[in-house]
């Protein structure tokens, strides 16, 4: 099965190249499923938070608020029960003007631009308590 990294991936969709995708025998690939925070119990069942050997542990979401680091990271904006998914944090949490915590997010494809040539991403200033790690 030909892998390509998100980075190799958002390159060749902006540009419009092609590039190689080494080829990865299928039973070594994991597809990322998003967890669910209700689940944050049963990691390994009996609640130690052990996970198995066996495949890719599962990601819970985590509050901005809560998180150790940020710039990066993936995140969600919820609204209204709505989430926004493909952002990335592109600064730590900071006190706005406004006095409301907050962090500066980018859009997948801008943070990727942003690591092969240099230049800053567009940015969205979002509240803190509406934004998830993914």
């Amino acid at each position: 099965m030909p892998v390509l990294s998100e980075h190799e991936w958002y390159k060749a969709e902006l540009e419009q190249i092609e590039v190689f995708a080494p080829l990865v025998p299928a039973d070594r690939v994991w597809v990322e499923t998003l967890g669910r925070h209700e689940d944050l119990g049963n990691l390994h069942g009996d609640g130690s938070g052990l996970v198995s050997l066996d495949g890719p542990p599962t990601r819970y979401p985590i509050a901005v608020g809560l998180a150790v680091r940020i710039t990066g990271q993936r995140l969600v904006h919820l609204i209204d029960g709505v989430e926004r998914r493909d952002m990335r944090g592109v600064t730590e949490r900071y006190i706005s003007d406004a006095g409301a915590a907050c962090v500066h997010v980018a859009t997948e494809v801008e943070w990727y631009r942003w690591t092969w040539t240099g230049k800053p991403p567009k940015t969205l200033e979002l509240q803190v308590d509406a934004i998830w790690l993914e």
